[in-house]
């Protein structure tokens, strides 16, 4: 049985890719790592050397052109400044809707993407790392446990009930993430989540804050914030 996790270089996915290691072994998973117009290439870089780390082959795919009249703050065709505030604090100004650091049905592209991937490479599971945070209120609705299900029923009639979806962490918060990472000695140093491309994450972008907040909850620093 092989595996395919969607791999952004994170903290979300690679802690799937360590548990779909842990499960079929090294030889038997892929790594599919997303450029989507980015306005840095940190997680590319990530992706390489978490995907040498753990010994799996490590795909890329370029689907940037597919996002090109967004206007997330993400992306390098707009000139939107990310927010430096916490999703809480973004979503009191959206009116319901999702902030803008959301990509426009983001899962839902890659999620369809990999699919074909996988199928030609002969996976029978995606594992993706959305979590509750993600999605509560709304802020990112292509992280809930609904979206998932749907995609999830969705592929798996498209593909002839060949291949599902895995997202272990869909009903769990980031640090239920972290802890499950640290069980399993991931190489958290080697990981990128920062809206920002620096040399060091700017600690204020809500990523940056959900993913220091969680490691605190697991009574560890974040090994990015050290020094």
């Amino acid at each position: 049985m092989k595996a395919l996790v969607l791999f952004s270089g994170g903290v979300d996915s690679t802690t799937c890719l360590a548990m779909a290691v842990e499960k079929y072994g090294a030889e038997n998973v892929i790594a599919l790592s997303i450029y989507y117009g980015q306005k840095h290439d940190k997680e590319i870089e990530s992706s390489r050397k978490i995907a040498d780390y753990y010994g799996v082959q490590l795909k890329t795919l370029d689907l940037a052109l597919i996002f090109a009249d967004s206007t997330c703050s993400l992306l390098t065709g707009s000139d939107t400044e990310i927010p430096k505030e916490t999703y809480a604090e973004q979503l009191e100004k959206t009116d319901g809707k999702p902030v803008s650091t959301y990509v426009p049905f983001r899962n839902g592209l890659f999620l369809s993407s990999a699919s074909s991937i996988a199928l030609s490479n002969d996976c029978s599971v995606i594992y993706y790392g959305a979590h509750s945070d993600d999605s509560a209120g709304n802020a990112y609705p292509d992280c809930s446990d609904d979206f998932n299900n749907a995609m999830n029923q969705a592929i798996y009639l498209g593909s002839g009930g060949q291949l599902e979806i895995i997202a272990p962490f869909v009903n769990l918060t980031k640090a239920d993430v972290v802890k499950k990472g640290l069980e399993l000695s991931v190489p958290y140093e080697l990981t990128w989540s920062c809206y920002e491309g620096g040399n060091k994450p700017c600690g204020k972008c809500g990523t940056c804050r959900d993913r220091i907040r969680a490691f605190e909850l697991n009574g560890v620093t974040d090994p990015l914030m050290k020094g």
